[in-house]
């Protein structure tokens, strides 16, 4: 019995080359996660600012202008998100969609759970005014959406790290035991440190740059100490994600570590140790943004980058074990379902009730090749008895025959390649050669 699920491929071509659609997969990704970062960094940082409001008003105009920026980005995020959907389904469609199938009731419960999240946010933004004098309700609504906000990545991530894992799918009962296995967690802890961080990022250059009339849009605050808090949030953020890497690190299975993803991890976290020396210095400074702050965007930029490449670098050594056998049970299913079709067209009946096959190889002879060849007589093709005279003694030379054919002789068609197993190949070929011609003729 196989230790794992082993599904057959689709036998569908790809929409696309491979590669494009890989490229269009990380691309996508990258810009997809990152509006979603933006969408839910906002969305706490909009509460934190908010309650902070209710002993400092000025706070609760900042909430505000905060939540502005949220629909937007989540708008955008929805949008761009189908395109890596679709990406992923197409490259790993049998994996991706096992991993929905397994976590069940939460994968379909995406949509309304999304959708509601969207609902109470835009209840938040829309009844500011409304609420005012009730801010116990306002912030509740916030609250209700953010979490239901955040609730909706984490199935994602689940099933993500699900369909990497074929040899875990026997134990996942649903959607707590699809969360409980060992990465997901710290992948999920990871990903809110960096929408923490993004967005933070994002608000800093947004309300302190050069060109935001920060006294009448935030009256009450100061433009500098706006800037000082927002830095501070990206600085410890990206420190904790660094504490946070390692760990996310250590519980991947090791299969799919290669010396490749260490070194392009390598370089991400030294991008993350120079943008936070920067931030650093950027958030001592007096006065708006420099040049510092723009650096930070870039080595961030290039951390993100990178930390998305090393996820389908992950995924593809991951996978790729699984693959193999996919590709083996699919050229089995192949070889038998060639084999049926060729015993149909000939007219051969399958072994009756009583009979059995004498050998492993007179099994896969009857399955794949009995409707072309006979022993004595011509069929389709040539008889045993020519092919036994031609590779007496050299079953290698019938085995590689048999892998890639042509046409020798006129009056017999040309035989089509054969795909099995190099186990089935050495059988046929004993059955041929020393069972069927235990002393095989030189004629032909």
């Amino acid at each position: 019995m196989d230790p794992m699920p082993i599904p057959r491929d689709f036998l569908l071509p790809l929409p696309a080359a491979e590669g494009d659609l890989e490229l269009a997969l990380v691309v996508l990704f990258l810009a997809h996660i990152l509006l979603v970062n933006l969408m839910l960094g906002g969305a706490l940082l909009t509460l934190a600012a908010e309650v902070r409001g209710l002993t400092r008003p000025a706070y609760d105009r900042l909430a505000r202008t905060i939540a502005a920026t949220v629909t937007v980005n989540k708008s955008l995020a929805v949008v761009l998100g189908v395109g890596p959907l679709l990406a992923i389904n197409a490259l790993y469609g049998l994996w991706f969609y096992t991993a929905n199938a397994l976590t069940g009731r939460a994968w379909i419960l995406l949509v309304p759970l999304i959708a509601s999240a969207f609902l109470l946010l835009y209840l938040h933004k829309y009844t500011w005014d409304a609420l005012a004098g009730r801010k116990g309700l306002h912030l509740a609504i916030g609250a209700a959406g953010t979490l239901l906000l955040l609730a909706a990545p984490l199935v994602f991530l689940a099933n993500v790290n699900l369909m990497l894992f074929p040899g875990r799918w026997g134990e996942v009962r649903g959607f707590l035991s699809a969360v409980a296995l060992a990465n997901v967690l710290p992948r999920y802890l990871h990903f809110l440190l960096a929408s923490l961080a993004v967005a933070a990022l994002f608000l800093a250059g947004w309300l302190c740059r050069r060109g935001f009339d920060f006294a009448a849009e935030l009256p009450g605050l100061d433009r500098v100490a706006v800037k000082r808090e927002l830095l501070g949030v990206a600085l410890g953020a990206t420190a904790a994600q660094l504490l946070a890497g390692p760990l996310v690190l250590l519980t991947l299975p090791p299969h799919g570590l290669s010396w490749l993803l260490l070194g392009n991890l390598a370089v991400a976290i030294a991008f993350a140790a120079a943008a936070l020396v920067l931030l650093w210095r950027e958030s001592g400074i007096e006065g708006p943004l420099g040049p510092r702050f723009w650096l930070v965007v870039v080595l961030l930029g290039g951390t993100v980058g990178l930390m998305g490449l090393g996820r389908h670098l992950y995924r593809e050594q991951a996978l790729t074990p699984h693959r193999e056998l996919v590709a083996a049970h699919t050229a089995d299913f192949r070889a038998a379902s060639l084999g049926a079709e060729m015993r149909l067209a000939a007219g051969t009946p399958r072994l009756g009730p009583g009979e059995t096959a004498a050998s492993p190889g007179e099994k896969i002879f009857r399955a794949s090749c009995m409707a072309c060849h006979d022993v004595e007589t011509k069929r389709v093709g040539p008889p045993l008895r020519e092919i036994a005279g031609i590779y007496a003694g050299n079953p290698d030379g019938l085995i590689a025959w048999v892998k890639a054919p042509g046409r020798k002789r006129a009056g017999y068609p040309e035989m089509p390649p054969i795909t099995m197993q190099p186990p089935q190949y050495e059988a046929v070929a004993a059955y041929i050669l020393d069972e069927v011609f235990a002393t095989p003729s030189e004629s032909g």
